[in-house]
């Protein structure tokens, strides 16, 4: 005779938002209970001085603030840009290139043309430069997908290498002054190029127009993948390939404009990057947030308006790392463990949204 299994798994058909923002809201207070355990365990320290560090390293004074907001507000993009890529099962690992090609031709303007150009051309042209760079590097491994159906992980990859490289060489080109290998801060007397030099001077205006910049892509991302045609072709590929093609979609091109999109904002991201925060160019411009983009994306489910509130999370915990780091003396290394325990805990609570356990129930033999 069969016995029926201990614990049964099956996908939901469908959570409803208060219930899924529950289940997440668990999972993070689960992970600092842990955290809490995990760091008296290994520093001897009291875990609630611990989480007020965190909290003043990312909340502390209202310079802190804008910082949490810009590094939040770049990652966020990159995510946006990755969301119709992801979206398709266009597997984007490339962002990082893209980023670093958009601010390349961002800062090949800034240092070329700031005083030949009208304010309103600069802008122009750094914005479209790095949109059209953005592009390129995402439509390069789009087409090879299109064409002869490459691997997209492995090819994007690849690609990141590539504009690393390139990246090393206009700094080597660009260096100043000449042997410190750094481009170094570009246009720092007239701060041409600088994108809150629109408003007025002050670190606080080029966030802020960083702020409002990325809320206004996260609503156009929000709307376009929901409402326009081409976003419906994207979920649709998406779903199945075969069925697309069987509605009359031409998978081919939606792959290549998809990923022409999608590496687009990525490039946009670089020209953020370059004139709303370093205002110069290096190969640590990227600094990783494209890979982290990849776990925002991926847990807002392609929303840009959830992308918001993780890239907030992210942001904070790296931010508290680095304050934990400085107030006791740790190893930034060890502080990040907190991080590491809180996206375990996220992550795994994404199983508990999308499946269900049932377990055995006993029932007594009839006599």
């Amino acid at each position: 005779m069969n016995k029926e299994p201990l614990i049964r798994i099956s996908k939901r058909d469908g959570i409803s938002f208060f219930r899924s923002a529950a289940i997440r809201a668990i999972a993070i207070l689960l992970s600092l209970i842990v955290s809490a355990f995990v760091i008296y365990a290994i520093v001897k320290l009291n875990p609630l001085h611990v989480y007020g560090s965190m909290w003043d390293g990312a909340f502390g004074t209202e310079k802190r603030v804008w910082y949490l907001l810009r590094d939040m507000m770049i990652l966020t993009c990159i995510a946006i840009g990755l969301a119709p890529a992801f979206k398709m099962r266009f597997w984007n690992i490339g962002a990082e290139g893209q980023m670093l090609v958009g601010g390349i031709a961002t800062a090949f303007f800034m240092r070329n043309y700031a005083d030949s150009m009208p304010l309103w051309l600069l802008f122009v042209c750094m914005i479209a430069g790095a949109l059209l760079c953005g592009a390129i590097w995402g439509l390069i491994p789009g087409f090879f997908k299109a064409k002869w159906n490459t691997n997209e992980t492995l090819f994007t990859l690849m690609m990141n290498y590539i504009a690393i490289q390139f990246t090393s060489f206009c700094v080597a080109k660009w260096e100043n002054p000449f042997g410190s290998n750094t481009v170094g801060t570009l246009n720092p007397a007239t701060k041409k190029g600088w994108i809150g030099n629109l408003l007025s001077d002050g670190y606080n205006n080029d966030f802020l127009c960083l702020v409002l910049i990325v809320l206004v892509l996260a609503a156009l991302m929000w709307a376009y993948l929901r409402y326009s045609k081409q976003g419906y072709e994207i979920a649709v590929v998406g779903d199945s390939e075969n069925t697309a093609k069987y509605a009359g979609i031409r998978v081919n091109r939606v792959y290549i404009r998809t990923m022409a999109i999608s590496g687009a904002i990525c490039g946009f991201a670089g020209f953020l990057a370059v004139s709303a925060v370093s205002h110069t160019i290096s190969t640590s411009t990227a600094g990783g947030r494209g890979f982290t983009a990849i776990i925002v994306a991926w847990l807002a489910k392609m929303n840009p308006f959830v992308m918001i509130l993780i890239s907030a999370l992210l942001t904070f915990l790296d931010k508290g790392a680095i304050q934990i780091a400085t107030d006791y003396g740790l190893n930034e290394y060890a502080s990040k463990i907190i991080t590491g325990i809180v996206l375990f805990f996220i992550l795994g609570s994404e199983f508990f949204i999308n499946y269900r356990m049932k377990f055995r129930h006993h029932k007594k033999e009839e006599v």
